[in-house]
C-alpha cells in the first residue's frame, strides 16, 4: 500500500580485450581485474510490441550459459517525443503520457543465470494516435560486456479508433497513474483497491468525489514511500549542492532560491532508492535501508559530487559545506558526530564516511521540516506534469508558477487543501491532457 561488488562506480571503465574477446577488463583507477569467460549481456530481441491496454510490456535481458560470475547491466528508456503535447500523434511514444520512463534501471544476473525480465508500465490513454514507438537501450555493465542487440524498439499499438472520454476521471485509472507518477511502480493490489474505494465509496455524490480525489492524490506525496524515496532525493541534492537560482515575475521581477535537483535526476534517483520497495509488504524496511545505503555510496562517487567535494577536503570542511548547503541545520553535537564518521583522518576521502555524512545531513529533521513545502510544490510539477517548473509549456519559462504556489502554500502553513494547490494541479488542462481530450 501507499503507506562480490555489483554496483557500477562512476569512474569505472569497461572494455573488452580484442585479442581474447572472452576476457573483459575493468579499469577502476586502482589496477585492472580480468573477468574470465565473459558472457555478454544483451536484450532478448531487437523489437517488442504491446497493446496499449495491456498494462505492461515485458522486456528480456539474456546471456548465454557458462557465465560463472554475477553481473549487472544498466539500461534506460529513450523519450524521442520530448515535451510535446500528449494529444499530438507523431509516432513517438511519450514518457509523459504513454509509458513509465526509466532514466537508469539496473538488472542483476547471478552466477549461471541466463535470463531476466523487466516490466515497463504502459499508459492506456484515450487518444486515437496510431502505433507509437520508444526505445530501450543498454548503457553500461559490470562483470560482463554488452552484446547485440544493445537497443530495442517498443511499439505500442493503439486500442482507440476515435478519441474517447478522459480516463483520469475514473478512480481505477487515476489511482494507478498516481502509483506510476509518484512511486514509479505499478500498484500492489491491496493498495490499488484501498485508494480506489476511497473515491468510489462516494457513489453519485460529486462533491464527496471531488474531495476524495484531492485527498487521495495528496496522500501519495504524504505517503511513507514517497517521503523515503522522492523527498529523500530532493534533500540529498540540497545537502550536496545547495540551491539553484530561478527567475520569477510573481509580484515583481526577482530571483529566488529553488531546489537544485532536476526532473530526470529526481526520477532516476527516486527509482534507485525505491527499487523493489512496497511499504507494508514483508521485508520492505530492510530493503529500503539497503537501497538507501547503496544509493548514498553511489551518490558520493558521481563526478558532480567529487568535483564539488575534493578528496583533500578535511572532514570538518566537508561536513561544514554540507551543513551550509542544507541551511545550517546541524546542532553542534550533530556536526561533531558527522565529523567523527571519518575516524580522525586528515582528509574526507573515505567513501563510506562520505556517504554516511551526506545521508546524516539529508535525513536531519530540521532540514526535513524546512524543505517540506518547497519539495511539495516541486513534486506537483514532477508528479502531475512530469517536467521541471521552468520547462515548456510553462508560459513564462521560469519559476513564476512555482513561486506562486510556494507563496500560497506558505501562507496557509502547508495546508494544501486551503491553498487549493493539489486541486489546481489535478484539474489543470496540462495534467488532464496527458490522458485524453
Amino acid at each position: 500500500m501507499v503507506n562480490g561488488d555489483t554496483t557500477a562506480e562512476p569512474d569505472e571503465n569497461f572494455f573488452v580485450d580484442l585479442a581474447n574477446p572472452t576476457n573483459a577488463v575493468i579499469g577502476n583507477g586502482h589496477g585492472t581485474v580480468t573477468i574470465i569467460n565473459d558472457v555478454p549481456i544483451r536484450l532478448g530481441a531487437p523489437s517488442y510490441s504491446v497493446n496499449e491496454g495491456a498494462g505492461t510490456v515485458e522486456v528480456t535481458f539474456t546471456r548465454a550459459s557458462g557465465a560463472t560470475a554475477a553481473a549487472t547491466v544498466n539500461y534506460q528508456t529513450i523519450n524521442a517525443a520530448g515535451l510535446n503535447n500528449c494529444n499530438m500523434a507523431t509516432g513517438a511514444a511519450s514518457s509523459r503520457c504513454d509509458y513509465l520512463a526509466a532514466p537508469l534501471g539496473t538488472v542483476s544476473f547471478a552466477a549461471n543465470e541466463t535470463s531476466k525480465t523487466i516490466s515497463i508500465p504502459i499508459i492506456d490513454d484515450a487518444y486515437a494516435e496510431g502505433t507509437e514507438n520508444f526505445q530501450i537501450a543498454l548503457v553500461s555493465s559490470v562483470g560482463a560486456s554488452l552484446g547485440v542487440p544493445t537497443s530495442a524498439t517498443i511499439a505500442i499499438t493503439d486500442n482507440d479508433s476515435v478519441n474517447g472520454s478522459n480516463p483520469i476521471d475514473t478512480a481505477v485509472f487515476m489511482v494507478r497513474q498516481h502509483y506510476l507518477d509518484f512511486l514509479s511502480r505499478n500498484p500492489d493490489q491491496s493498495g490499488w483497491d484501498f485508494w480506489t474505494n476511497q473515491i468510489t465509496s462516494c457513489g453519485n455524490d460529486s462533491q464527496c468525489t471531488e474531495v476524495r480525489r484531492i485527498d487521495v492524490s495528496a496522500s501519495f506525496f504524504l505517503s511513507i514511500e514517497f517521503q523515503q524515496t522522492g523527498y529523500m532525493v530532493e534533500r540529498f541534492y540540497k545537502a550536496a549542492f545547495g540551491d539553484a537560482s530561478g527567475a520569477s515575475t510573481f509580484g515583481s521581477n526577482h530571483q529566488l532560491p529553488v531546489p537544485v535537483v532536476r526532473f530526470d535526476e529526481f526520477l532516476r534517483d527516486t527509482q534507485r532508492i525505491g527499487r523493489g520497495v512496497i511499504v507494508l509488504q514483508p521485508g520492505w524496511e530492510q530493503l529500503l535501508e539497503s537501497n538507501k545505503q547503496a544509493y548514498a555510496l553511489e551518490f558520493v562517487q558521481t563526478s558532480r559530487f567529487t568535483n564539488a567535494f575534493l578528496n583533500t577536503t578535511s572532514p570538518a570542511e566537508f561536513v561544514d559545506k554540507l551543513n551550509q548547503n542544507a541551511g545550517n541545520v546541524l546542532s553542534a553535537g550533530e556536526r561533531a558526530t558527522a565529523i567523527n564518521l571519518f575516524g580522525g583522518a586528515p582528509s574526507s576521502a573515505n567513501l563510506n564516511a562520505r556517504a554516511q555524512a551526506v545521508r546524516m545531513v539529508a535525513e536531519d529533521q530540521t532540514l526535513y521540516d524546512a524543505e517540506y513545502n518547497r519539495a511539495f510544490v516541486l513534486a506537483e510539477y514532477f508528479g502531475y506534469l512530469r517536467r521541471n517548473p521552468n520547462d515548456a509549456p510553462e508560459s513564462t519559462l521560469d519559476y513564476t508558477g512555482y513561486d506562486f504556489w510556494l507563496t500560497k502554500l506558505n501562507q496557509f502553513n502547508g495546508n494544501y487543501i486551503q491553498a487549493e494547490m493539489v486541486k489546481a494541479f489535478l484539474s489543470s488542462i496540462e495534467y488532464r491532457q496527458r490522458f485524453g481530450p
